[in-house]
């Protein structure tokens, strides 16, 4: 059975989304992701973590498949990536960021279609991508 990843609002070490994306490397790598999220794998919300914490998409997979644990994963990201830890700030930035996207920004009118599509156009307690997430994956 296909299964649908960990929330967008689990955490590492305090970061949004990261778990959810190495969650969906091992869910593809094992055939167990739900179709309709294979298509966007290292790109939209993957792309942006990544591009955050200075890797690339690829490379983060390869760790995935080296077996190593999530803290394992986003300690090599930052000693290889950002080259240094993250502090309160930096934390707070990112969650700010990732958590709003879809709100009254570039991402609006995606986060509309696919609203519509699910048959949550009624739904105005859903105006963030991460909440949309949320809903349609049944959370």
């Amino acid at each position: 059975m296909k299964k649908v990843p960990v929330s967008p609002y689990q955490k590492l070490a305090d970061l949004y989304y990261v778990p959810r994306m190495l969650n969906k490397i091992r869910l593809h790598d094992e055939e167990l992701l739900r179709e309709d999220l294979c298509n966007n794998l290292g790109e939209g919300f993957d792309a942006f973590c990544c591009h955050y914490l200075g890797v690339a998409y690829g490379d983060v997979k390869q760790q995935v498949a080296q077996g190593l644990s999530d803290d394992e994963i986003l300690d090599w990201c930052l000693k290889t990536g950002l080259k240094r830890e993250l502090n309160e700030l930096d934390t707070k930035i990112w969650n700010l960021f990732i958590s709003k996207v879809g709100w009254n920004d570039h991402v609006s009118e995606i986060l509309e279609c696919r609203k519509k599509e699910s048959g949550f156009e009624d739904r105005d307690d859903i105006i963030t991508m991460f909440q949309y997430l949320d809903a349609d994956e049944g959370r």
